[in-house]
This record gives structure tokens, C-alpha cells and sequence, in this order.
């Protein structure tokens, strides 16, 4: 029997229908404090202090012990310049005059406006339009940067126009957008090859280096376009958003017949290095940011390639509440392993409004983190133990995001029991006298001298929300895989102009989806 047709939802109706949402339907989605699902006003708002008080030990830290260097090492109560160490295995061409840009605070900068500290946040948006520059002479991840940087500076700009603009004696001359603009336009270069694929590494003040490898994974050069499109929206240069939506287009074009795309290749050639792939590192982002730029910009194109390739990551990666590697080739499993980054593939399963599948998932994940207290960064399935090296939980927040994501969507209070249980966790292992340290080993809960950015962009920003929403009842977002918030406006879904993206694409045909949404969510689909 053929399928019934699915008919593509407008983006607002697919964010409406997945229920998601306080963080994408505004205030009629955004759950209260009141208590009323039966979990407790005083327990919710003891919940959301903790957080509070999670996020203010890690920020204050930093603040007294690294500003204005990048990240805090909080055993050592020091600092490390480590955005040139991003994504940086080997720690190769690492730069002997860089001296940090005040990375965590840029980070936090979206975390501050959520948790209600205009007063900080104006003061760390003062600070950075005085002293942040990016001409310096430091070879740096694209994504990374991009993610972390470009996406923070655009988050607060707008921000700042919303809370700052309109106080009464709030001075603010778009400082943040000429700062991100600046970043942008430093990027452009990475994309200066023959296939659109940009490479993984630029350095900020030459441009591509000598003998720059042209090694890079899928998430580095199809993560981008949320970052760089919302730049472009904002400054009317078209540049931005046309480079990342051709490096997306072209990654797209070399997926597999099955259409499961690779993990590593070749920015010159167009070629995989590693067609063993999953939902895992080097992917992962890939997939969110997909369903992300549909509903940011509002492009079929994207919702199209979303959906394929939903359906074959369902078909060929998934092992009942687990996914594993294969090959893009034959779909045959490759590596049957959790890792801490697939976390967050409950939450996109969420928005699209798959929340059976998402529950399944994330219910597996919370077994692991009982079972160690923390999520490890991978764990052997086919074995039942922790992998040999990658032992360890940097404070990843991808657990607590889908978390948040299928609480919103469910409404069911044991979400917010799970959020008591990392929030407990993070206070029992990680918290030090000079913040949060990472863990080395999660099977002997042994600390490292680290405290990422991340933790304050995403992971005590989910736990906040989880327990206090009241932020998402003003304004529609969605947030970036750093977790910072994007507004979805009607006027970005307006198309780029044609000249500056290249034709020779044909979209897939788009299948049935509607077998794998829950029934009650159907008829808000169908009504599209």
C-alpha cells in the first residue's frame, strides 16, 4: 500500500505541531512555575535557584580567575587561551601572541539575558565593543569559532536590541553586529575552494595558511549556515549566508545513494575520507542544523533534505532506542557505540515531533548516566564498557537540552526529575572551589583542569529553562547548537537572491514522514 502523501509543513506549523513549544511557539507552549503538572512550585523554583547558583559559580570564577582569556581552569583557579586549541588534536601551529577573546564571556552573554541579569549583560556587551578585535594573528577552527563567536555575538546583538534599545537610558549602536560582521568577513576565505567546502582551519588575520590540510568533517562545513544566514539578514550582506548554503548544497550532492552522508573528506576534491558515519561527532550537527534552517529561514530546500535524511538515519543507524555507525555505502554497521554528542538527537526528534522515538532514546541515555553518574564520551555497546581512551565528560549539555525540549513537549514531570539528577550530579563531581571541572575518567570520577565555555552557553542554560521558561514567553527562537537563541522573524524567511547561489541542484523527492509522527500531531501536519 503506498503511503499517504505527506504535505511539507510550514515552519511554524511543524514547530506548532511538534508542541515544542515555548522555545518556538511563544507564550502559548511556555509551561509556568505554578506547579500545576504536579511537580511543585517550591520544588520547581529550588530547582531553578540551584541552576542559578551553578551558573553564577562558573561565571564569577571565570570572571575573578581568566577574564578576558577564553575558558577558566578552575582546579588551578587559571585561565587557558584555547580557542586556537578547538578542535585541534594534535595542538599544531598554536600562536605564541594570542592572549584570548574573552570566549566564556561572549558565551554567556545570551545566558545572563535568560537568567534576567541586564545589568551584567550590558556590562559585558560595554566591555567586548571596547576591547574585542579579531585581527590577530591566530589559526582557528572555522566551526568552532563559528559556533561559538560569530553565533554569540549575532545572539547578544540581538539581544541588546531588545532589552538594552528599549530601557529608558539604554545605549545601544549595534556594536555587537560590527564585531560578528568584522569575525564574517574574516571567514570568507575558508570558502575559496573549488567545490564551495570551506576549510576547516583560517587563520583570523591571513586568511588560509600554506599547506592548510583540507581534511574537515561534515558538522565543520554544514554547520554554518544558522550563524552566518542570520548574519546576513542582519547586515544585508548576502555574502555570508550564500557561502554556508553552497558548502550545504554541495555537501548534500555527495551523499550516498542511500542518502547517509560521510563523517571526513576532502574540501578540494568533493571526496569522503570516511564513509563510516552516524549521528555522533563530525554528523551530529549537520542534522540539527537542517530542521534548524528550515524553520529559521523558511526554505523548502532545507526541509527536504532534512527529511531524507531523517528517514535514513531511522533506517539505517537505528538499533531499537540505540543508533550505531555504518557505512553510507551498504548501510552495514560499522561501530555499535553511545556517545555523549548522539544526546542530543532526542531533541531534534522532539521538534520534528517524533517525541515516542525521542523518549525511547533519551530514556536509554539516562540508564548511562545512572550507571556512571555522568555521560560518558563513549561507551561500547556491543561490549556493555566504557571505550579505553574516551573516558571522560567535559560537561556536555546535550543531555540536558533534549531534556528540556521533551519536557516542553510533554508536560511529564519526570523530565524535571532527570533534570534533578544531572543537576546533582554536575554539583557532586564537577563543582569546585574555583567552579566546574570536567572529569577525566568517569569510571574513577577523576577531575580535569577545564571548565568549557559551553557549560554556561548550553548546559546551565537548559537546566534553567527546564525549571524556569519564562524567558521563551516574549519571543520565538530557536537555538544554535551552542545554545544560543536565534529570533524567527516572517521577514528572514524571504529568500536570498538567486544570482548568489548556485543552480546545477535538484532537490530530492520528499517521501512520507507522516508514519513516524505520532497520531495525535497528524492532523496539525495534514492541515499545512
Amino acid at each position: 500500500m503506498r503511503s499517504p502523501r505527506l504535505l511539507r509543513p510550514a515552519p511554524a506549523r511543524l514547530v506548532a505541531a511538534a508542541l515544542l513549544l515555548a522555545a518556538l511557539a511563544g507564550g502559548a507552549a511556555a509551561a509556568d512555575i505554578s506547579g500545576r503538572d504536579g511537580y511543585g512550585r517550591a520544588r520547581r523554583l529550588h530547582m531553578r535557584d540551584k541552576v542559578v547558583e551553578m551558573f553564577y559559580h562558573a561565571y564569577d570564577n571565570y570572571m575573578a580567575y581568566a577574564f578576558p582569556h577564553d575558558e577558566l581552569k578552575p582546579l588551578t583557579k587559571s585561565f587557558t587561551d584555547s580557542l586556537s586549541e578547538l578542535g585541534n588534536l594534535n595542538l599544531e601551529h598554536l600562536p605564541h601572541d594570542y592572549n584570548g577573546s574573552a570566549l566564556t564571556l561572549v558565551e554567556s552573554l545570551s545566558s545572563l539575558v535568560v537568567l534576567g541579569n541586564l545589568t551584567e549583560f550590558e556590562r559585558g556587551v560595554t566591555w567586548l565593543s571596547e576591547n574585542l578585535t579579531f585581527d590577530v594573528d591566530a589559526r582557528v577552527n572555522l566551526f568552532e569559532c563559528n559556533i561559538r563567536l560569530l553565533g554569540g555575538l549575532i545572539s547578544a546583538h540581538i539581544l541588546a536590541k531588545d532589552y538594552i534599545s528599549q530601557r529608558k537610558d539604554g545605549v545601544y549602536q549595534d556594536q555587537l553586529l560590527h564585531l560578528a560582521e568584522n569575525l564574517g568577513s574574516r571567514f570568507l576565505p575558508a570558502f575559496e575552494t573549488p567545490t564551495g567546502l570551506p576549510y576547516a582551519w583560517i587563520n583570523l588575520k591571513y586568511g588560509v595558511i600554506e599547506n592548510e590540510t583540507t581534511e574537515t568533517s561534515t558538522s565543520g562545513c554544514g554547520s554554518l549556515i544558522l550563524e552566518m544566514g542570520a548574519l546576513s539578514r542582519l547586515t544585508g550582506d548576502s555574502r555570508y549566508e550564500a557561502a554556508a548554503h553552497r558548502a550545504l548544497r554541495k555537501l548534500w550532492s555527495m551523499r550516498s545513494s542511500l542518502n547517509l552522508v560521510g563523517s571526513t573528506l576532502d574540501v578540494l576534491s568533493g571526496k569522503w575520507i570516511e564513509y563510516s558515519s552516524g549521528i555522533g561527532a563530525g554528523v551530529d550537527s549537520f542534522y540539527e542544523y537542517l530542521i534548524k534552517a528550515y524553520i529559521l529561514f523558511g526554505s523548502d530546500e532545507y526541509w527536504d533534505m532534512f527529511h531524507s535524511a531523517y528517514l535514513a538515519v531511522q533506517k539505517y543507524f537505528r538499533h531499537g532506542p540505540w543508533y550505531h555507525e555504518a557505512d553510507i555505502r551498504t548501510g552495514e554497521a560499522t561501530h555499535w557505540q553511545l556517545t555523549s554528542l548522539q544526546a542530543f538527537w532526542p531533541g531534534v526528534q522532539t521538534l520534528l515531533g517524533d517525541v515516542a522515538a525521542a523518549n525511547l532514546s533519551h530514556r536509554e541515555f539516562y540508564n548511562v548516566w545512572q550507571r556512571f553518574g555522568v555521560l560518558p564520551e563513549r561507551y561500547l555497546l556491543d561490549y556493555g564498557i566504557l571505550h579505553p581512551t574516551e573516558k571522560y565528560y567535559p560537561l556536555r549539555p546535550e543531555f540536558a537540552e533534549s531534556t528540556f525540549y521533551l519536557y516542553q513537549a510533554t508536560k511529564d514531570p519526570w523530565y524535571l526529575e532527570v533534570g534533578e539528577a544531572i543537576i546533582g550530579s554536575l554539583n557532586y563531581y564537577t563543582k569546585v572551589e574555583g567552579g566546574f571541572a570536567s572529569i577525566r575518567d568517569v569510571s574513577t570520577m577523576k577531575q580535569e583542569d577545564h571548565q568549557h565555555s559551553f557549560f554556561l552557553s548550553e548546559t546551565c542554560k537548559y537546566l534553567f529553562l527546564l525549571y524556569d521558561d519564562s524567558f521563551l514567553r516574549k519571543q520565538n527562537y530557536i537555538f544554535t547548537t551552542e545554545g544560543h537563541p536565534l529570533p524567527i522573524r516572517s521577514t528572514w524567511h524571504e529568500k536570498i537572491p538567486a544570482s548568489d547561489v548556485p543552480s546545477n541542484w535538484t532537490s530530492v523527492k520528499v517521501s512520507s514522514l507522516l508514519s513516524m509522527i505520532p497520531n495525535h500531531l497528524k492532523l496539525e501536519l495534514t492541515r499545512c
